[in-house]
């Protein structure tokens, strides 16, 4: 028998040998009467649960193809009751006993939550009933990550390759706007993982961290192995300076029996981040990467490496806006932003800024300048937006906030690693403390997926904050996936629960689509020419939604009231967020 490659349970990383390496390989150990037929592989996972594998060559012997696998007995995990107990941990429903279900169930439950059940769950069914193994994720030391299909284009579409290293969120002011406490159950979008480890020192009920690029979870896992096995000087040179000379050996001996399979498959081929003498490690990967090295080669071709060395020690603001004018002068030079950094090539390549996001940026210019919509195109225009909206981020940056001491954000770009005296707060020792206490992780959930495909597997009203970046700012206009979304967020929220969002506009499209679905908005940061939202200063506008009235979605997806409530229909504004 051989497996699809849609069964494969514990990840197809670097499983696939091309067919002239196939016919060379086979035909060399032929001669030793040694058969590397696949079906051997196949019938070892099939008879045993995966916990760990890994595919991987023997280059110093000419490349020879070799597997890493430790299974498991897969009967304990195999019972119905087993998979119930993930399920209910994933969906956020009550464990209800499958060999008690019709005495514990009543049937006004089962009508009003009809068949919320995860995806891991239905693979679960699916490779059960085809005589199949579980996935991986049925197999790990802790269910922290739920199963995904890796092959899905939705997945592969970012070729195992993260965009974001590092968060540019500051969780100094989502602390101050949501309180986050015990009993709060959150939805926040994983990116580098860091505003995750830092929302779990307040010891929420839960969180379920989304993410559509699966190397960002595996970089979010890595974190939250790190801190359940390794000690905090390990902790800190491999996310505080960005390298470890034996992350290999730490991968192998202490990180692995806290990884999923598909994790640890790609970390294992992705040593060399940390390794390497080479470069600024963890901090200079990524798809951002291109940004980062832009700046840090127009640093040494002008001449500038002691300047931004000094600004990065300043000990006062008035000594860090002394040294800034010389290097404003080449990072705002127009000529470069008109001809790179304004391009919609960089700005999504290097940036990470989406098409949609960046018409959204050139909007509020055009809106500011009272200029019309017939040259929105054009690339004057639109290299003039960008130009001022870089502007309006470094520029208070600089004058506001202290980076040498504070500003971690703009430390570490300027160099590639984190200082012991600037950094994020789940570098401290006292958070290594709290998270590496046994249990830390407990609430964690991590998802592969769309924020929507998420929140349709969650019980009603059962999240009370969700924290969605500038995510909505990626959906097009013209579309109808941010009514979709608000509309799931309506569901799965309970009353008064709250949507912490950021976006590059002043006042974003999408604001007016939550309004109608149920939900109040007030914009509580406003970035003007000269002010300062946070310590990153990226954004335009901060915004908290909160639900105010329950909808009921019919089955052809129209929205109606359950019950009214007077609330305005318009946001209210402050002018600035304090930082």
């Amino acid at each position: 028998m051989s497996y699809s490659l849609s069964m494969i349970p514990g990840g197809s990383f670097n499983r696939h040998v091309n067919w002239l390496g196939r016919v060379f390989w086979r035909a060399w150990f032929d001669v030793d009467r040694v058969g590397l037929e696949p079906a051997r592989r196949d019938y070892l996972e099939y008879r045993f649960g995966t916990v760990i594998s890994s595919s991987e060559r023997n280059y110093l012997l000419g490349g020879i193809p070799y597997y890493i696998f430790i299974g498991c007995h897969k009967q304990s995990t195999e019972n119905p009751e087993a998979l119930a107990k993930l399920d209910a941990a994933y969906t956020e429903s009550p464990y209800l006993s499958p060999t008690r279900h019709r005495k514990e169930l009543s049937k006004a439950v089962e009508q009003s939550v009809p068949g919320i059940r995860s995806k891991a769950y239905e693979a679960a069914i699916v490779n059960l009933s085809s005589n199949l193994p579980l996935p991986s994720s049925f197999y790990q030391h802790h269910h922290w990550r739920i199963w995904y299909d890796e092959l899905h284009p939705k997945h592969t579409q970012f070729n195992n390759e993260y965009i974001y290293a590092f968060t540019w969120e500051d969780p100094r002011v989502d602390h101050r706007l949501l309180r986050i406490g015990s009993d709060d159950v959150i939805l926040a979008i994983s990116s580098a993982g860091d505003n995750i480890l830092d929302y779990l020192q307040y010891s929420p009920r839960k969180i379920h961290a989304v993410d559509l690029n699966p190397s960002q979870n595996h970089l979010l896992e890595l974190k939250v192995a790190s801190f359940t096995a390794l000690s905090y000087l390990d902790v800190w040179k491999i996310f505080g300076e960005g390298k470890h000379p034996h992350f290999r050996e730490l991968l192998l001996s202490k990180l692995s029996p806290h990884l999923s399979s598909q994790a640890f498959q790609f970390w294992l081929d992705h040593c060399n981040v940390f390794t390497s003498t080479s470069g600024k490690g963890l901090y200079e990967t990524g798809g951002s990467r291109y940004a980062l090295k832009m700046v840090r080669y127009l640093f040494n071709i002008f001449g500038l490496n002691s300047e931004v060395k000094r600004l990065c020690e300043s000990q006062t603001l008035d000594e860090q806006r002394e040294l800034w004018p010389r290097i404003r002068n080449i990072l705002l030079s127009k000529p470069l932003h008109w001809a790179v950094v304004g391009t919609e090539w960089f700005a999504w390549k290097a940036a990470g800024v989406p098409p949609p996001q960046r018409n959204m940026i050139i909007s509020d210019y055009m809106t500011r300048n009272g200029l019309s919509g017939g040259v929105k195109q054009s690339s004057d225009v639109s290299g003039q937006a960008i130009w001022e909206y870089v502007v309006d981020t470094l520029d208070p940056v600089v004058n506001h906030t202290l980076i040498s001491d504070d500003n971690y954000f703009y430390f570490l770009c300027l160099q590639g690693k984190y200082s012991r005296r600037c950094h994020p707060s789940y570098l401290t020792p006292k958070s290594h403390l709290k998270l590496s206490t046994p249990g830390a992780f407990d609430g964690l959930r991590i998802h592969t997926d769309e924020i929507n495909e998420v929140i349709a597997r969650i019980t009603p009203g059962t999240l009370t904050i969700a924290v969605i970046m500038d995510s909505m700012d990626w959906f097009d206009p013209e579309g109808t996936a941010a009514a979709s979304q608000a509309k799931a967020f309506n569901q799965v929220l309970k009353m008064d629960g709250r949507i912490l969002l950021r976006s590059a506009s002043i006042e974003p499209w999408y604001i007016k689509i939550f309004e109608a679905n149920g939900f109040s908005a007030r914009r509580v940061g406003a970035r003007f020419p000269g002010s300062c939202i946070d310590r990153v200063n990226m954004y335009a506008s901060t915004w908290i939604v909160t639900k105010t009235v329950e909808l009921f979605l019919n089955s052809t997806e129209s929205v109606r009231p359950l019950k009214q409530r007077t609330i305005s229909v318009s946001s209210s504004s402050v002018d600035d967020l304090e930082i």
